[in-house]
């Protein structure tokens, strides 16, 4: 049966699978070494085709998936658009590759990691390999990580405590604006008129609406810990300043 059809069912995705640890691990694996590979080389041709590869792969795999739904009949307004934290993501990474803008590496280093971590942990995903969907799935937040990291560890962007009350700011007005979307086209974009099918983190956070106030407590928590390893280095650094300060 043709993969791309929606009635193959072979098996339904189950989360912690051995199809899901393994997207996971040729994930990480990839991310090891496009750092080892690039900082080898360092060149900055190569970077700039490695992010015009990049920005290419994010648009078109986004949009790959939308003409499956609607080459299916499928395709709905309140669902389909990318308009989720990751969607979003995927639309704004490669104006943030190519153009360097600090801005959007602060939206999309805490919304990436924060949403395409979250859902590769825990996939709302009912295709199993090797459904379309099931690649479409992983290749897209993949993406968004392997961007992150470029991003972070060739380009040597960082983020800071102001971007985390900047982000946290525009992710509030974004989901304001996500609410009018949702009443308009009768969507749950960013989930917060009703949970995901599949199980997710935020069946442990409550009943609609008070998981939604829970989430943002999730989101602030989430924000420090993907901010964490920038703030232990710079009190290692601090640490190492002041001792040498004191040798002198």
């Amino acid at each position: 049966m043709n993969i791309f059809d929606p009635a193959y069912l072979k098996n339904e995705f189950r989360t912690f699978s051995f199809s899901h640890f393994a997207a996971l691990a040729i994930l990480l694996v990839t991310c090891i070494v496009m750092i080892i590979w690039l900082k080898k080389i360092k060149n900055k041709k190569v970077n700039l085709v490695f992010c015009i590869v990049l920005s290419v792969l994010l648009i078109g795999q986004e949009i790959m998936r939308m003409i499956w739904y609607a080459c299916i009949n499928e395709f709905n307004w309140g669902f389909h658009l990318p308009l989720h934290l990751c969607g979003m993501a995927i639309i704004l990474g490669p104006i943030m590759l190519l153009k360097k803008n600090y801005t959007l590496y602060e939206l999309i280093y805490f919304w990436g990691f924060g949403g395409a971590i979250q859902a590769l942990l825990t996939p709302d995903l009912l295709y199993e390999f090797p459904h379309f969907r099931y690649f479409q799935f992983f290749v897209s937040h993949g993406l968004i990580i392997i961007a992150c990291v470029y991003m972070t560890f060739i380009e040597k962007f960082r983020p800071t405590w102001k971007s985390i009350i900047k982000v946290f700011v525009i992710t509030n007005i974004y989901m304001g604006i996500i609410a009018l979307v949702n009443m308009i086209t009768k969507g749950n974009y960013l989930f917060i008129c009703h949970k995901p099918e599949q199980p997710t983190i935020l069946d442990f956070l409550g009943p609609w609406p008070w998981y939604i106030l829970s989430l943002e407590l999730v989101g602030i928590i989430s924000f420090l810990i993907y901010y964490s390893p920038f703030f232990i280095k710079d009190m290692i650094d601090k640490l190492k300043k002041e001792k040498k300060n004191r040798d002198q």
